[in-house]
């Protein structure tokens, strides 16, 4: 089984902490479209045959295109690729493109999955992150697409925020669970330099949350949503029993995957590749023939190191025989007795076959993953 991810990269306007590739040129929607469909065409053997498990319209903003637009991509993948009929398929949306037009649209359509970006209730924080919704726009749109049939809602959530406080983000964590979505992924906030972000801190117009209140915002997420019935599975994600998100898993429990559009990235299990991160240069490779896109082929070392990084950072760990299978004797060795200190502390534990981080070790999960890492 295999997933596909669709990039989309049209933004209404640029979130002020966004590094992620996009652009603001709308009017090249229907160009970058056709060229999207003609590399899912030149892409169709990239997974050698396997079906397709997991569709994820990510971005940039999916909702800012048109029904025709939507409609084109799925024919072309439903024509391409064999999708099962369980497959999970997911759109990011922006709530304020969420109208009951839009919504009605998206029934008609193979998706099943919303993922929202609300990232605050606080209108004074969303206006500072120039989101383009309201706090009500975004209660309004959860609840419509629930009306509509939705039944499988993701949120997304920040914290860390300008100006945040323990208090503002227990309320945050409140109305959010008040929605009673399937979902929640919840990032701690990020000043990425060459962000507009970045530059209000360097202009000190903002200031990073200090290390003690990050704690305890996640100490406060993890516990909040664990007592109001979600698991927590991956250091960011939160969801009802059994409503994972089967793509992003996919990516932590390494399965393959072809990404589409620019910037987006491939994973065949032997090496990684990514497009272009230009809009103008993706559709120019695309249109003449020529793909612009890089490739990394993966030694031995390399994919035990990304099968640390992905496993690890999930609530059911690293397999041990796994990992004496694929990755050999010495690689077996060594991670068990970089794991050893971790161990004895109580920060990492066995669990039958699994090597897994425990309450205590989520706290400094960077460190741990850090010094299992294999460096020559």
């Amino acid at each position: 089984m295999a997933g596909l991810y669709i990039h989309i990269p049209f933004c209404k306007r640029r979130c002020i902490y966004c590094d992620f590739f996009s652009t603001t040129q709308s009017e090249q929607k229907p160009t970058y479209v056709r060229a999207l469909c003609e590399e899912l065409r030149i892409r169709k053997d990239y997974l050698q045959g396997e079906d397709i498990e997991t569709i994820y319209l990510g971005g940039g903003t999916p909702s800012q295109l048109s029904q025709e637009e939507l409609e084109s991509i799925f024919a072309t993948i439903y024509n391409i690729y064999k999708v099962k009929e369980d497959a999970e398929i997911t759109l990011e949306a922006n709530p304020d493109d969420l109208t009951p037009e839009y919504v009605s649209i998206l029934r008609q359509l193979p998706i099943n999955r919303i993922s929202m970006g609300i990232q605050t209730f606080r209108e004074e924080t969303l206006r500072l992150l120039h989101r383009r919704h309201t706090a009500q726009q975004a209660k309004e749109a959860f609840h419509r697409c629930r009306e509509a049939g939705f039944q499988n809602i993701s949120i997304d959530l920040m914290y860390g925020l300008p100006g945040e406080t323990l208090e503002t983000w227990k309320e945050d964590l409140r109305q959010a669970i008040a929605l009673h979505p399937e979902h929640i992924s919840a990032y701690h906030l990020i000043y990425e330099e060459g962000t507009v972000l970045w530059k209000l801190k360097e202009e000190h117009q903002v200031e990073e949350a200090d290390e003690d209140l990050s704690v305890s915002l996640f100490k406060t997420l993890i516990e909040t949503l664990t007592q109001a019935g979600y698991q927590h599975y991956e250091i960011s994600n939160f969801c009802l029993p059994g409503l994972h998100s089967r793509h992003n898993s996919s990516y932590w429990t390494g399965k393959k995957y072809s990404g589409c559009g620019p910037s987006a990235h491939s994973y065949d299990g032997t090496s990684r590749q990514w497009n272009v991160a230009s809009l103008e240069a993706y559709i120019h490779g695309i249109t003449h023939g020529n793909p612009d896109y890089e490739i990394e082929e993966l030694d031995l070392y390399t994919r035990y190191n990304d099968f640390v990084i992905t496993s690890i950072r999930t609530c059911w760990g690293m397999s041990l025989s796994r990992l004496h299978t694929e990755y050999g004797e010495e690689l077996y060795r060594y991670c068990l007795r970089m794991a050893k200190a971790y161990l004895e502390q109580g920060l990492l534990e066995k669990k039958e076959d699994n090597l897994k981080l425990t309450q205590a070790g989520i706290f400094i999960s960077d460190g741990i993953m850090s010094d299992l890492l294999w460096v020559e």
